[in-house]
């Protein structure tokens, strides 16, 4: 929700969005696109959104539930498929395209509030932050602010899929894990903040989401799941008494079809 509203806000500030220009175009793989169709629809604006069909229909649902007119992409093109028609839409309707995967008010978003708050909570005291790379917004702010608070001290871990290694220099792929791994390198990931790339398989993803549910009562996503399981191998290899950060991005209602 946070960088949809200082992308939003960003670009009324630059006129935009106004009164005239009224539609937001955005290509998503859902919780950026459903912020941006819930703030965007209470704001005045048409919101039109494009998603790769392999998307969950929980999510689809989501956001024609906002009022999004939405646009399926064919699912062997990916994210770049979505980009592509979003850039379409933009050209025949003038339309203002925030641009995710690009746009500094994303990560400049949780440098400013994210970040903040994980060392408020932590007490100021923070031995890593593990987070997977969807657009990078998540991890480039949240690692700005980290690094300015603690240094080189703090330890940057990014999460991609291992059936979809980019950021590790390997080809894209298909994978279950909704949220992470475009497909490409976002311009928003500044990979000068990155200690470490971990990759995490479909298989463990969802095994960990599951396990969070019964045994611990915690109903997260996939891309949680992840996040956590990357945590967790993270503290058996850094062993006792360190403290590591993680984030669960959404809940596990987006995603019964899938698990």
């Amino acid at each position: 929700d946070r960088p949809a509203f200082f992308m939003i806000k960003d670009g009324e500030i630059k006129n935009k969005l106004n009164e005239n220009q009224n539609i937001i175009v955005e290509p998503t793989s859902g919780n950026t696109g459903i912020a941006l169709a819930a703030m965007g629809r209470s704001r005045g604006y048409r919101v039109i959104l494009t998603m790769p069909e392999s998307m969950s229909e929980e999510r689809k649902k989501i956001l024609k539930f906002f009022g999004a007119e939405l646009i399926l992409t064919p699912a062997d093109q990916g994210m770049k498929g979505a980009i592509n028609k979003a850039l379409e839409i933009v050209n025949e309707t003038k339309g203002y395209m925030p641009n995710q995967f690009s746009n500094p008010a994303n990560p400049y978003s949780h440098e400013v509030t994210t970040g903040p708050e994980i060392i408020k909570q932590m007490d100021y005291s923070l031995d890593a932050f593990v987070a997977g790379v969807g657009t990078g917004g998540t991890i480039t702010g949240v690692a700005r602010a980290l690094k300015k608070a603690f240094s080189e001290c703090v330890r940057i871990v990014a999460i991609e899929p291992s059936n979809s290694p980019v950021i590790s220099g390997s080809n894209p792929g298909k994978h279950k894990i909704q949220g992470i791994g475009a497909g490409f390198i976002p311009d928003n990931l500044d990979l000068n903040l990155v200690d470490e790339i971990m990759q995490i398989n479909d298989e463990e993803a969802i095994e960990m989401t599951k396990r969070l549910a019964k045994d611990e009562g915690l109903f997260v996503g996939i891309s949680s799941g992840a996040n956590i399981a990357a945590a967790i191998k993270l503290s058996d290899r850094m062993g006792k008494g360190r403290r590591i950060v993680t984030i669960a991005p959404d809940s596990g209602d987006k995603y019964m079809s899938l698990l």
